[in-house]
């Protein structure tokens, strides 16, 4: 048995274009997260890339893709509108798909929100503290009250997304801005998690918190649901379970 099967999508141009970001990834960021989930118990990871052909995400790969796991910045709008079509169908199918930081104004999380996802920002290498607004939440297994990240970029609210459907971390930033870095919801059968941690020039994918709160994501956003009522809906219903002793002839 495969397990739970994650494809890692990375648009993979930072990586390419600048050295300080290079240094810290030189695989590309991808490859730091898939490295990380690959050697968990029950998961496989995959990667793919906006350079390959269809971006990475062919039909055959999104069919034997349980959770995406999506990172962007540079090149959002270089992503096809038909690849953007093939993820959201297998995410209302049930794929679930895990978006990180940049990754707020991809074409995906957009289309999947409804909304334009913006948020306030700056650079300046600050601390950022991220507490845990929902202990009882899986995502959060296996962390404290909080955690923190010496050096990052800030996000700051507001965020402009949907009322999530669970918060479940809360951002507090040295220069004193808060932004709801956990926030989930459901679109269709699909899970969606969006997590804000992942600056490229920082190293924050080789933090192993961070690291633990995605594979926690990744657990959590697996379908788990009833596989059995994927046929008949969009159809004509001709025949009835039961009489229905009230037509009139």
């Amino acid at each position: 048995m495969p397990g739970i099967r994650v494809t890692v999508w990375n648009e993979f141009v930072h990586e390419k274009k600048h050295s300080a970001v290079k240094a810290i990834y030189p695989e590309g960021m991808h490859a730091a997260i898939a490295g990380y989930l690959g050697k968990q118990e029950g998961l496989t990871a995959r990667t793919a890339t906006l350079d390959q052909p269809e971006h990475g995400l062919t039909e055959a790969v999104l069919a034997e893709t349980d959770v995406l796991i999506w990172w962007g910045h540079m090149a959002h709008e270089e992503v096809e509108d038909r690849i953007v079509d093939r993820v959201q169908k297998r995410i209302l199918e049930g794929m679930g798909l895990i978006v990180l930081h940049s990754g707020h104004y991809s074409k995906i999380f957009r289309r999947m929100m409804g909304t334009s996802c913006l948020l306030r920002w700056r650079e300046a290498g600050e601390l950022e503290r991220l507490w845990v607004a929902n202990p009882a939440h899986p995502i959060t297994r296996g962390l404290g009250p909080y955690f923190e990240i010496p050096h990052t970029e800030m996000y700051g609210e507001h965020f402009d997304v949907p009322q999530p459907d669970e918060l479940v971390f809360i951002s507090w930033f040295e220069g004193g801005e808060v932004f709801r870095s956990g926030c989930t919801w459901v679109r269709g059968r699909g899970k969606i998690f969006y997590f804000r941690p992942g600056h490229e020039t920082y190293p924050i994918y080789h933090n192993q918190t961070v690291l633990k709160v995605i594979e926690n994501g990744v657990r959590w956003a697996v379908f788990a649901g009833n596989t059995e009522m994927s046929e008949g809906y969009g159809k004509h219903v001709q025949e009835s379970i039961e009489t229905i002793r009230s037509i009139n002839h």
